[in-house]
């Protein structure tokens, strides 16, 4: 188990702090040429506000690395992305590039956050003894030795009998050892509806699964099962379409098959008396997402065939 302690902009922090029941973030980086691939899926990224306030000040568990337009991340993620409006957050991400204001959609570095934490002012870490004031980006800890270890059991000390106790209990398991202390391993992460949206894009390659379209702006991740009816923001609950399609998706004018087939309810032409660019893919092949785990679950797509579509 590791963590990653990554400089973090006062602006964004103190703005997500104050924010009620935040869910996730948006780590967002101003340049998006490098991917970030310090962490796995499930490993703490830390919080280090700039020097001279050299302390850790809360997390957040990793899920995903994706490089968006900005209009795209403040879409998904909204004031969890640090900042109270988009003009606000341009202006910040157009500081760190040094660049003049401008109307393009620029593309970010998105580092998808679960959980997040934000520990007060009193339970703020000193940053470990080796962590340079000149340190640009961050650095990575093993939590089970050394430093890493010594910054675990400081943050067990600050979290206890808050309420950020509970969020890294419902994100991780603490073993505790023969010699004692909590030992961190990995337990997946609950997705947001945010971090939902981009990894269902990212998982389908940013193609729509049913017409193959790849304008960006024009695709949508679809739940099978409504959040709302216990669906859940989970990728195997998720298909990538094309706007149009996922609205006829959502109220049954067209669903998929457990077999991953396109089917067209005869109720677009009854009641619309229209439909022929749809009925064109009737029996047409889902695409499938780029790994086998985040394919859509049969019980669900089945469960949409019975509760949803119009025969």
């Amino acid at each position: 188990m590791r963590a990653y302690l990554a400089i973090t902009d006062g602006d964004w922090f103190r703005h997500l702090s104050a924010l009620p029941g935040v869910d996730e973030v948006n780590f967002w980086k101003p340049a998006s040429q490098k991917a970030f691939r310090a962490l796995t899926l499930g490993e703490l990224l830390l919080f280090k506000l700039h020097a001279p306030q050299n302390f850790v000040v809360g997390g957040g568990v990793f899920t995903h690395f994706s490089r968006l337009p900005c209009s795209m991340a403040w879409e998904a993620f909204g004031e969890k992305n640090g900042a109270t409006t988009l003009p606000e957050m341009r202006t910040r991400i157009e500081k760190y590039r040094r660049t003049a204001p401008s109307r393009d959609d620029y593309t970010i570095g998105c580092v998808l956050l679960e959980q997040p934490f934000f520990l007060p002012r009193e339970r703020w870490i000193p940053a470990p003894g080796d962590f340079s004031p000149h340190t640009q980006v961050g650095k990575l800890y093993d939590l089970q030795a050394g430093l890493g270890r010594s910054l675990w059991d400081d943050l067990q000390v600050a979290i206890a009998g808050v309420s950020v106790e509970r969020v890294l209990d419902a994100t991780m398991a603490r073993e505790r050892p023969a010699g004692g202390g909590a030992a961190p391993r990995l337990v997946t992460p609950r997705l947001g509806q945010g971090s939902f949206r981009v990894m269902v894009t990212d998982a389908y390659d940013r193609r729509c699964a049913v017409t193959g379209e790849r304008t960006l702006p024009a695709l949508e991740a679809a739940h099978i099962k409504p959040y709302a009816q216990s669906g859940g923001h989970r990728l195997s609950n998720g298909l990538l379409l094309r706007a149009d399609v996922h609205a006829l998706f959502d109220r049954g004018y067209v669903t998929v098959t457990p077999t991953r087939r396109f089917e067209v309810s005869p109720r677009i032409r009854e009641e619309w008396e229209n439909g022929r660019d749809y009925y064109r893919l009737h029996g047409a092949e889902v695409s499938a997402p780029l790994r086998p785990q985040w394919a859509p679950d049969r019980q669900l797509l089945r469960w949409h065939n019975e509760n949803v579509f119009r025969v």
